[in-house]
């Protein structure tokens, strides 16, 4: 293609959530029904997806009642499309852009993302998975749906990972300090929880953990020395080995040494039933029974200026090129599951 896009897609990628009470069961079956979440063939994954997400169904209402009966991360992620879509426009790009979202297992669907984005009729396409840190199970899952589905026009270039953006670590370092500070600056051990993966898949060349530890590092480096932290891993799923350790074995660790825990979601970027519920209402319980007190939680990077501006710079590096490739550096070459050696990404 030549001379300068006339009109710019952008798709962000999230894994969505249920809308409603009646919109959690469906959901439980889209998500398990996901080969990448269950690795067996489809004739034995889809009736097992319907019993999991049987009998998950009920637990889970409980905790989408908790935040008004559904899951905010559509509305956050709508927000953050806004701002997105605003930095760009600052970027001066020379193009009309629209700013897309498509939700893996809940509307607005891939399916529905792709025939919006096939009717703006695109001359270039970036795809941009809010997941910072790459896993098979999210954004290669993601990508993957995204090719099956769309049949417009664009050049597309697909970010497969953007875990050492200097705007994420930023705004990470900003509200650990922010949250600590307001706190008294208390005597705390910094847990960085990032969603838990099953260790047979982390162990399969998946780089996530990697990129996990990676993210950690760039926010210490930004905090400066003299904390005491930690990586730990949340929402694990059956009775399969998970990564170690817990963020629950952290916060009670936390406890025994007489000390209180300060949570940063380093893997979240909005906040969703695993920030608001699972931390900041289970395991704040979890930390008063164990004495690690303060409890403190970072927010989510949200629309914080860095964050979005970090996206939006993430966005124009990738309009410079064709293709997929990470946003920053690459992964150490025993992560075989990396998204460049997927020959189907």
């Amino acid at each position: 293609m030549s001379g300068a896009p006339r009109r710019i897609a952008v798709v962000l990628f999230n894994l969505g959530g249920p809308d409603g009470p009646a919109a959690v069961r469906p959901f439980l079956e889209n998500l398990f029904k996901d080969p990448a979440i269950i690795d067996a063939p489809g004739w034995i994954r889809a009736p097992l997806a319907a019993v999991i997400a049987r009998l998950r169904a009920r637990s889970a209402r409980r905790n989408y009642v908790f935040m008004g009966g559904g899951s905010p991360i559509l509305a956050n992620t709508l927000a953050q499309a806004n701002a997105i879509h605003a930095a760009l426009a600052e970027l001066a790009l020379g193009a009309k852009i629209e700013v897309f979202v498509a939700m893996r297992h809940w509307s607005p669907t891939t399916e529905e993302a792709a025939a919006a984005v096939a009717r703006f009729a695109p001359d270039r396409i970036v795809l941009a998975p809010l997941y910072p840190q790459f896993s098979t199970t999210t954004t290669a899952s993601s990508l993957r749906a995204w090719h099956a589905a769309y049949r417009g026009p664009g050049v597309s270039s697909a970010i497969c990972c953007w875990y050492d953006n200097p705007g994420l670590a930023q705004v990470h370092a900003e509200a650990i300090n922010q949250v600590w500070n307001a706190a008294g600056r208390p005597p705390v051990r910094l847990l960085f929880s990032a969603h838990g993966l099953p260790r047979r898949v982390a162990q399969s060349g998946d780089p996530y953990q990697w990129q996990v530890e990676a993210t950690c590092g760039a926010i210490i480096e930004r905090l400066g020395p003299g904390w005491d932290w930690r990586v730990c891993y949340q929402s694990r799923v059956g009775p399969a080995k998970w990564l170690e350790p817990s963020t629950l074995d952290a916060i009670r660790d936390a406890g025994r040494a007489k000390m209180g825990v300060l949570i940063d979601p380093v893997s979240f970027v909005c906040e969703h039933v695993e920030t608001l519920v699972e931390l900041d209402r289970d395991y704040a319980e979890i930390a008063r029974a164990a004495g690690a007190a303060p409890f403190l939680r970072a927010p989510a990077p949200g629309v914080r200026a860095g964050f979005v501006e970090g996206i939006a710079k993430a966005v124009e590096r990738a309009l410079g090129r064709c293709g997929l490739a990470p946003d920053g550096g690459p992964c150490p070459a025993d992560k075989t599951r990396c998204a460049l050696r997927d020959p189907e990404l």
